[in-house]
């Protein structure tokens, strides 16, 4: 009886360890086609960034990593960049809540690198890089925005 009594025990700590796991790994954003990481600020370069993960197929389990910027000094805009090829490819204006899908000779490593004017007017979000099903990039959501009132409050780099 106690072997049996045990046993259940232990069942039952199993399953509710693996509801536990299930559930943070939800509220992360785990098993989304793709999410966006809280924000962080970096001191040393006075802009906030967070983390765009995305599964270029929806069947596969691993993430592919993008970062998004916000500069305080152009609040209107969050510039995508690709860490692997070291280039911004886009930026997503908050005001218009469109998208510029920078041309391939104009991905730079430093956005001063980038003219304005290389920037096409936004438009509708791109695809998830390297997707082949037509599924787009979801957009940041605005109300997500650190002001700069808030930077002590993320965690600084």
């Amino acid at each position: 009886m106690q072997s049996t009594l045990r046993k259940l025990v232990l069942m039952a700590v199993v399953v509710g360890l693996t509801f536990v796991s299930i559930s943070q790994r939800a509220e992360a954003g785990y098993g989304q086609r793709q999410y966006y990481s809280s924000w962080g600020y970096s001191n040393s370069n006075s802009y906030y960034y967070t983390s765009y993960y995305y599964r270029p197929v929806a069947t596969v389990e691993s993430y592919h990593r993008h970062y998004c910027v916000y500069y305080p000094s152009q609040p209107r805009y969050v510039y995508y960049y690709n860490p692997s090829r070291r280039v911004y490819w886009g930026r997503y204006d908050l005001k218009e809540k469109g998208y510029s899908l920078l041309a391939e000779e104009d991905r730079k490593e430093k956005l001063t690198d980038i003219p304005e004017e290389a920037f096409p007017a936004p438009a509708s979000m791109p695809l998830i890089p390297d997707a082949e099903d037509g599924e787009k990039v979801a957009p940041i959501a605005a109300d997500s925005i650190p002001t700069i009132e808030s930077p002590k409050e993320l965690p600084v780099k």
